[in-house]
C-alpha cells in the first residue's frame, strides 16, 4: 500500500466529508476527531504516523441508535481511504451513544452538572484530546455542549489547582541544588527536569490550556504566546553542568511563569507582580515566591467545599501512574480517596 502522509486531521475531515457522511446522510449524528492520538492535537508528524495507522473518526449517535449507525457504516465503508486502512471500532471509525462516549472516557456526564469529584478526577490529556480535535457535524449540538462545559475548571477549582501547582515547586525547587553540592549532578539533572516540567504544566494552566501527557508537552509549551524565552531558560538549565548557571536559568524561567499569574482570570489583582518583584529584588527566594503564590490563590477560594479539601491537587498532581490516569474508575477513586470526597 502506497503511503504518502496527511496530517490524521485533514485526513479524518475528508473521510468524513467524502465517506461516512454521505452514508449518514438523514441520520441524526455527531462526527469528530476526538480522544486520544498525536493527531487529535496536530502534534503526528510523518515520523510518528504509518501506513498501517488507520483513519480515525468519532461518530456519536443518540440513545439506542449506535447499533443501526454502525451497522450502516460496516456495510459502506471502504477497506482503505487516503493509503491508510479503515476498519470499524477502536482505533478507526468509533461508533458510541453520546453519553456512553463521554462517559467512558471522562468518568462523568459534562451534558449534567459537573461537581468537584468530577473537575479533579479527569486527568488533563483526557480534557485535551475531548475539547480538541475537530467537530465535523453535531445535528443535536450535544458534542459542543460537552467541550464547552469541558473549557476551563470552575474559579474556584482553577485557584485550588493552581495552588497546589505552586507548592509543588516549592517543595522541589531546593533539591537540585542538594544534589550538586554532594556531587551527584545525574540526581541534580534529573529534579531539574522535574521542575521544567511543573513549570511549562503550570504555564499551560495559567493559559487556561490542558496540559497533554508528557510526549506532547514540550510542542504544546512551545505553541504558548511569548513562551520561547521560558523555554530557553530551561532548555538552558536542563543543559548546564553549572550548579549556579542551573540557578540563574531556573530563576529566570520561574520569575517568567509567575508573572504569567498577572493576566490569569483565576489571579487576585497584583499578586505576581509583587511576589515577582519581591523575589527580583532578592528579599524572597523562588521557594517562598511559589508557596505565597500557593497562599494566595488559596485564600481567594470562597466556595466552603473545595477549600476544606486537603492541598494534593488534581488527579495529575496525585500520581503520574500511566495505569490510574487512562482508567477513569481508577482516577475517580484515588482522587476520592487522597482528597476525602
Amino acid at each position: 500500500m502506497m503511503f504518502d502522509f496527511v496530517p490524521g486531521l485533514p485526513l479524518s475531515r475528508g473521510f468524513y466529508e467524502q465517506i461516512a457522511g454521505p452514508a449518514l446522510a438523514g441520520v441524526p449524528h455527531a462526527a469528530a476527531l476526538l480522544g486520544e492520538g498525536s493527531e487529535v492535537l496536530s502534534f503526528d508528524t510523518p515520523a510518528s504516523a504509518g501506513p498501517r495507522d488507520g483513519v480515525r473518526l468519532v461518530v456519536l449517535t443518540g440513545p439506542g441508535r449506535s447499533e443501526p449507525v454502525r451497522t450502516t457504516l460496516r456495510r459502506a465503508l471502504p477497506p482503505s481511504y487516503g493509503g491508510r486502512p479503515v476498519t470499524l471500532g477502536a482505533g478507526g471509525v468509533e461508533v458510541a451513544e453520546t453519553g456512553a462516549w463521554l462517559v467512558a472516557r471522562l468518568g462523568f456526564d459534562p451534558l449534567r452538572p459537573i461537581g468537584v469529584l468530577d473537575w479533579l478526577a479527569v486527568p488533563w490529556q483526557r480534557l485535551a484530546g475531548t475539547c480538541g480535535g475537530e467537530v465535523f457535524r453535531d445535528d443535536a449540538g450535544l458534542l459542543g455542549r460537552a467541550r464547552q462545559a469541558l473549557r476551563r475548571y470552575p474559579p474556584d477549582v482553577e485557584r485550588y489547582v493552581l495552588a497546589a501547582q505552586w507548592r509543588r515547586l516549592a517543595a522541589g525547587y531546593g533539591h537540585a541544588a542538594r544534589c550538586s553540592e554532594v556531587g551527584d549532578e545525574l540526581g541534580a539533572a534529573a529534579l531539574t527536569a522535574g521542575l521544567a516540567r511543573d513549570l511549562m504544566r503550570l504555564a499551560l494552566l495559567t493559559r487556561r490550556r490542558w496540559p497533554p501527557y508528557d510526549r506532547w508537552l514540550g510542542s504544546a509549551f512551545a505553541r504558548l504566546p511569548g513562551a520561547a524565552e521560558t523555554a530557553d531558560a530551561l532548555a538552558a538549565a536542563l543543559a548546564t553542568g553549572d550548579r549556579s548557571l542551573r540557578r540563574d536559568h531556573l530563576r529566570r524561567a520561574w520569575r517568567q511563569v509567575a508573572a504569567l499569574r498577572e493576566r490569569s482570570p483565576a489571579a487576585p489583582p497584583g499578586a505576581a507582580t509583587a511576589a515577582g518583584a519581591a523575589t527580583a529584588a532578592g528579599r524572597r527566594s523562588p521557594a517562598e515566591e511559589a508557596e505565597g503564590l500557593a497562599e494566595t490563590f488559596t485564600a481567594a477560594i470562597t466556595d466552603p467545599r473545595v477549600r476544606a479539601l486537603p492541598p494534593g491537587g488534581s488527579i495529575d498532581q496525585l500520581t503520574a501512574s500511566a495505569e490510574v490516569l487512562t482508567d477513569p474508575a481508577r482516577c475517580r477513586a484515588l482522587t476520592r480517596a487522597a482528597l476525602g470526597l
